[in-house]
């Protein structure tokens, strides 16, 4: 991932050289295929480039488009030849994806963001309207941040030099501590007070002082796909799913994909196979890292990604989990991590950190997001929503009978089920367990945040199991933007499941083509027999690891109560911290534990520390230090002071 700098003087003042200066300095970490700017007497451009595609390595940055506008571009375009068949006037010799990207933004205006099919961020600077535009793809998987100051205004892809190059004061905002506590924060938000993220499928409009948020594309909930049978809709599937894989393959140096043995990895890496067969990939090589446990009963993939392994014809990377040994420091001390999620490490997997951060390999092949958009977890609420939304009352009531007998659970129940999601939350028993250990005033405060943002079905508009695609969307949207870009693990993580043209197929096609009584992943199953092995394609549910971090944490109990004898969280008034440190004293004796929640606030916890324990030592880039840094709780306000 390419880094983006951006600082717009709107007074029209002399630009700050030290500022510019202790940026540069900031960046260096970053500047691994070198640098380019571009300034004037009131804007500063920073482009440090991560050459992935073959295109990119001939870029160059900013780039100036023949209107005198300014464009920075991070990001792959998947719609390459579509659009330069329709900008094959507009575009010079330069067919780089910045230089399609600025043309399709000279021809279209604002209506060519959505055009740009792939993952990206961009900003576009223009010096006649006096304006900046910044935009993100749908999914997020790029971040770009940006702050609006006195005279300035300011956007990087990283937090770090929003923060650290000026001393003012700044506020941790609480609704994003809460989104870590629960389902991940809100794409919108940062962690500080007026910090923003530009949101997925939106572009930002800056002109002086103000800053506009429009969305520049949407799924189309009347979007409907029909076919005569089973076999056509499987065809599609391939199709496009082969075409997300293929998109995504599109690198100079070897991919590295994740192979846990489970059906989305497996099915990543075999359709790659596929692809790289017809030859219509171009990639040197695909190579795979497999994680393991043996001393997990129920959690020993080798076997299932052996069997992939084995069609492959060669192994992988094999490295063995090591959670939570010694509960070593979560934070690189000589790396600001501007969120929790930013460089984090939680496995303490030594393995897997020297593999992605040896250099060899530049791109990461995850299967995020299989689960929520192709039935993991096979649930009928969707489909029968939708019976019940449309008024079909009596094929509801065959379909509601079908599924019981197949979920063995009483019809009249999974009745009431479907009835409480059009209900709004307050009344339909739906909201999720929060974590006992957070204060009623601070859980009071965040309750939406804490209830991952949920929303009910509506009986008028679009069909109940697209709202569903959408909520999962959503989630899966907050979490790819929780993680930043580290110097430390420096590659470009790619979503095959999350390619647009796919989910659009998916959101467009019957529910229960995805999903059928005792048919869990119906649809991928069955378009994917010959291509994944058998043995993947019919396993059972792969277990999840819940016992390893669990042994960890008691072992490591003592340790554990020591860090959490005075917790900044407990300060803040957000965590009651009696109530923490007697759900992990009971653990050992047999209470039960929420693994998850409990690792997250660890984990807010030791972030915290590590902003207060953080200095700058690069020569004259100033940044606070731990005699600045305090935490007054501020009931009637939504955050915390945090630099006094």
């Amino acid at each position: 991932m390419s880094v983006e700098f951006g600082l717009w003087n709107f007074q029209q003042n002399t630009l700050d050289p030290t500022r510019i200066r202790r940026v540069r300095k900031m960046l260096s970490a970053y500047a691994c295929d070198g640098e380019s700017e571009y300034t004037d007497d009131e804007v500063a451009l920073l482009h440090l480039p991560f050459y992935v595609t073959p295109e990119s390595e001939s870029e160059r940055q900013p780039f100036l488009t023949d209107s005198g506008k300014i464009l920075l571009w991070d990001g792959r375009l998947d719609n390459r030849q579509e659009l330069i068949e329709a900008l094959r006037e507009t575009l010079r010799d330069d067919l780089g994806d910045a230089a399609i990207a600025a043309a399709a933004m000279e021809s279209w205006g604002t209506c060519g963001l959505r055009r740009l099919v792939g993952d990206w961020a961009l900003s576009l600077w223009d010096p006649k309207e006096r304006v900046v535009l910044l935009a993100k793809d749908f999914l997020g998987a790029r971040s770009l941040f940006y702050t609006v100051e006195e005279n300035c205004f300011v956007w990087s892809t990283l937090i770090d030099p929003l923060l650290l190059t000026e001393r003012r004061p700044s506020q941790l905002q609480e609704e994003y501590l809460a989104g870590w506590l629960s389902h991940f924060p809100a794409t919108h938000l940062t962690p500080f007070a007026g910090l923003h993220s530009v949101p997925p499928a939106a572009y930002v409009l800056f002109r002086p002082k103000v800053a506009t948020v429009h969305q520049y594309w949407a799924f189309d909930p009347k979007k409907r796909i029909r076919y005569r049978d089973d076999r056509e809709y499987e065809d599609h599937f391939r199709s496009v799913f082969g075409e997300a894989v293929r998109r995504r393959l599109r690198a100079t140096a070897p991919v590295l994909a994740e192979l846990s043995g489970g059906m989305d990895s497996s099915s990543i890496v075999c359709m790659a196979d596929h692809v790289m067969a017809q030859g219509s990939s171009g990639i040197p090589r695909l190579d795979t890292i497999s994680s393991f446990d043996d001393s997990e009963p129920n959690w020993n993939e080798a076997p299932f990604f052996g069997k992939v392994e084995e069609r492959r014809g060669r192994a992988g990377h094999h490295v063995a989990l090591e959670f939570g040994k010694h509960w070593h420091p979560l934070f690189a001390p000589n790396v600001f991590a501007g969120a929790p999620g930013f460089g984090c490490n939680l496995n303490d997997n030594a393995g897997y950190e020297t593999y992605i951060a040896s250099g060899r390999y530049r791109v990461l092949l995850q299967g995020t997001g299989g689960d929520e958009v192709l039935g993991g977890v096979p649930t009928p609420l969707p489909e029968l929503a939708d019976l019940l939304a449309s008024g079909r009352v009596s094929f509801f009531l065959r379909r509601l009978l079908v599924w019981a007998i197949a979920q063995r659970i009483p019809a009249l129940r999974l009745a009431g089920e479907t009835i409480r999601l059009f209900l709004p939350t307050s009344l339909s028993r739906r909201s999720p367990a929060r974590p006992t250990w957070l204060t009623p005033q601070f859980a009071r405060r965040n309750a939406r945040a804490l209830n991952g943002y949920g929303r009910r079905f509506r009986l008028f508009g679009p069909e109940p199991s697209f709202e569903a695609n959408l909520s999962a969307l959503d989630s899966l949207r907050r979490q790819i933007g929780s993680a930043g870009i580290s110097p430390r693990f420096r590659v470009e993580r790619r979503y095959p499941f999350l390619d647009r043209d796919l989910l659009e197929y998916l959101y467009a096609i019957p529910r229960e083509q995805v999903v059928r009584p005792n048919q869990r992943r119906s649809l991928m199953r069955r378009a994917l027999v010959g291509i994944v092995p058998a043995e993947i394609l019919n396993r059972r549910r792969k277990a999840f690891l819940a016992r390893a971090p669990l042994t960890s944490l008691k072992t490591e109990l003592p340790l554990l109560l020591e860090r959490v004898k005075d917790m900044n969280l407990s300060r803040s008034g957000i965590v009651n911290l009696n109530a923490f440190r007697d759900l992990l004293k009971n653990a050992p004796e047999g209470g039960t534990l929420p693994i998850v929640p409990v690792l997250r606030t660890l984990l807010i916890e030791a972030w915290l520390a590590h902003l207060a324990s953080w200095t700058y030592d690069s020569g004259s880039v100033e940044a606070p230090t731990r005699d600045q840094i305090v935490f007054n709780p501020c009931d009637a306000a939504r955050s915390h002071n945090f630099f006094s």
